[in-house]
């Protein structure tokens, strides 16, 4: 099913059905893979991504799942590659600094945000579905590649905000600074994507999909080469209050500290921990943010399309 393409490195390799889209410039929307081999656990991790892919089908775009696997960058995997990956112990999860060696090592990794949105930018992928970004820890030096990818690819992220261990008002700061434009469907402030609101605004406020797809090929069209951040609250019936976020992500950071857990292993830590504190309705807002997003940017997808904004690399 898979077939390799002229135009690009010999190591991506795109399946044919993202390729024929791409080609005809139909919508195709990118989804990440680090969700499926380090964001939750198996089988939940395999049918989210399944349902996902069908979501964006179901609107009529094409999803394209990405991940690195023996040495290739997968653009659109099958049954098989999707079932490997969640069940995978040792797959690397790959952002923007590792992703060379990953594949130069082979083997399986998930890729994070920003390396999805890098294969996404090269192939010509405009559109991006995500949960969360990344953004500025607390107190310390510490800058997600996720933004910086944001302020130099092109791509359009749909998310639920920025995820809720971070520091959200200084990402919302480096946002700006750096000329990203944050989009609200629906709301006036940035989601903090277990909760529905944050007390930061968004620089635009749109009631459609539609509508974002305008704002985003007017900043296409007159020459910004970064990219757009649209943010969706999550449906109320499953949001999580921000106090109660705030307490539990507190308890599992200390917990975390407790046990000499540091450095990259702490965030899985946190989020395991979040699911236990929480009895598993973060795990739910997780899910329903997900499907809500896949949904988000097929409409997306299909907008820039008919604005003629789908580009080939």
């Amino acid at each position: 099913m898979d077939e390799q393409k002229p135009n690009f490195a010999e190591e991506f390799l795109i399946a044919e059905e993202v390729w024929d889209a791409l080609h005809a410039r139909r919508a195709v929307v990118a989804l990440e893979s680090a969700l499926i081999t380090h964001g939750l656990p198996y089988p939940q991790n395999v049918e989210i991504a399944r349902e996902m892919e069908g979501l964006v089908r179901a609107e009529g775009a094409v999803p394209a799942t990405v991940a690195l696997v023996e040495g290739r960058v997968r653009v659109g995997l099958d049954e098989t590659t999707l079932e490997r990956l969640a069940r995978a112990e040792k797959a690397t999860k790959v952002s923007l600094n590792n992703f060379g060696i990953t594949l130069a090592r082979g083997g399986l990794g998930g890729t994070t945000v920003a390396a999805t949105m890098w294969v996404a930018d090269q192939v010509g992928i405009r559109v991006f579905a995500t949960g969360g970004t990344g953004g500025v820890h607390h107190g310390r030096v510490d800058v997600s590649a996720d933004l910086p990818a944001l302020a130099t690819l092109q791509v359009a992220v749909v998310c639920a905000g920025v995820k809720s261990l971070l520091d959200v008002e200084a990402t919302r700061e480096w946002l700006e600074t750096y000329g990203v434009p944050v989009i609200g469907l629906g709301t006036d402030e940035m989601p903090g994507f277990y909760t529905r609101r944050t007390g930061l605004p968004v620089d635009v406020r749109v009631e459609s999909p539609a509508e974002a797809a305008r704002f985003i090929t007017e900043h296409w069209h007159i020459g910004f080469r970064g990219g757009v951040l649209v943010t969706v609250p999550l449906p109320e019936e499953v949001a999580l209050t921000p106090e109660e976020v705030e307490a539990a992500v507190a308890q599992a950071e200390a917990e975390a500290h407790r046990q000499g857990i540091r450095g990259a292993d702490v965030t899985p830590y946190v989020l395991a921990s979040l699911a236990r504190l929480t009895d598993g309705r973060s795990i739910e807002a997780n899910l329903a943010l997900l499907r809500q997003n896949a949904r988000v940017a097929a409409r997306i997808a299909i907008a820039l399309e008919q604005a003629g904004q789908i580009l080939l690399s």
